[in-house]
């Protein structure tokens, strides 16, 4: 049976996700509504989605998708969602879902209410460089340090046209991509976040935070905030250390090595955004009942709420 995909949003990250979508054998494109109707019509073109719809419900009633892409601005995730989830197909909402963590934890909640599988697109996950370190950590039963360097500006983000109310959460909405690397290469839950550098608001110029795993793995949060610096991981054991910069490179060092072994950047990543196919394909997996590494809400909410520690929200 062919897997038939809807899509809330026609902006570029509508796009990209219709991308990856299509590469798969199997999925149809079935149908897309936007609050624009050009874009929506513009974007169905480009991809041969099959329908331009002028509502979630007659998007719903027109496709019967088996799942719905939520690709539309931050403030407007969660009246989106609540209306989606109205409908008995599954979910994908783009990150970050909730512009903050209460936001978030009210898209959980009336989620739950409607008892829908609901995933989130945390595509640095998928990123064929960080399958690359999952991998090899499996076979390394040692503590983990995770260093986590970002860089975020305000002005910058405010001057791209940002609302407010986002600018004022830019971690959530920003950050996350970089923090999200703490949950899920560390094990268990955060059990300690000691702000080092504490976040001053605007005034912010670094925020530093180490995070303890209750599997014994530590974390370093090193925030460059109005001023230069990379988004670079590196996880280190005893055998290897792991670095990722820029994210979508992987690069090794083994124990008693000065020398950094660099692994070829997969065709994937080089042909659709960053992790996108790979994500794709892991959401198409669980729609089939198969064995899926698909971010659930729920997992989302853990990063979003180890942001929040970290910035003390």
């Amino acid at each position: 049976m062919p897997i038939r995909i809807a899509f809330v949003g026609a902006g570029g990250m509508a796009r990209e996700h219709g991308r990856a979508f299509r590469d798969i054998p199997g999925v149809i494109l079935s149908g897309i509504h936007s609050r624009t109707r050009a874009k929506a019509e513009a974007l169905a073109g480009e991809l041969k989605i099959n329908d331009v719809c002028s509502s979630i419900a007659e998007l719903y009633e027109r496709t019967k998708a088996d799942l719905v892409v939520i690709a539309v601005p931050e403030l407007s995730a969660r009246a989106v969602g609540e209306a989606c989830f109205a409908y008995p197909w599954s979910v994908l909402m783009e990150k970050p879902a909730g512009y903050n963590l209460a936001d978030a934890e009210a898209i959980a909640a009336a989620a739950n209410a409607k008892k829908r599988r609901v995933w989130v697109g945390l595509n640095r996950r998928f990123l064929l460089s960080t399958r690359a370190v999952l991998a090899d950590l499996e076979q390394t039963s040692g503590p983990r340090f995770i260093h986590v360097q970002d860089q975020q500006n305000l002005a910058a983000a405010a001057a791209i046209g940002h609302p407010p109310e986002v600018v004022a959460n830019w971690m959530f909405a920003n950050s996350i991509h970089a923090i999200d690397y703490l949950s899920f290469f560390g094990r268990g839950a955060a059990r300690n976040v000691n702000r080092v550098w504490p976040w001053a608001g605007e005034k912010s110029c670094v925020v530093l935070a180490s995070i303890e795993f209750e599997k014994g793995d530590r974390g370093l949060y090193e925030g460059i905030w109005q001023g230069p610096g990379p988004w670079a991981v590196t996880v280190t054991t005893a055998a290897r250390r792991w670095e990722l910069r820029p994210l979508e490179q992987a690069a090794f060092q083994n124990a008693g090595e000065r020398r950094l072994n660099q692994m070829e950047v997969h065709a994937w990543d080089r042909e659709f955004k960053p992790g996108f196919r790979l994500q794709a394909q892991a959401v198409v997996d669980a729609l089939q009942g198969k064995t899926s590494s698909a971010v659930t809400l729920d997992e989302s909410l853990r990063t979003m709420r180890l942001i929040a520690e970290i910035f003390k929200m």
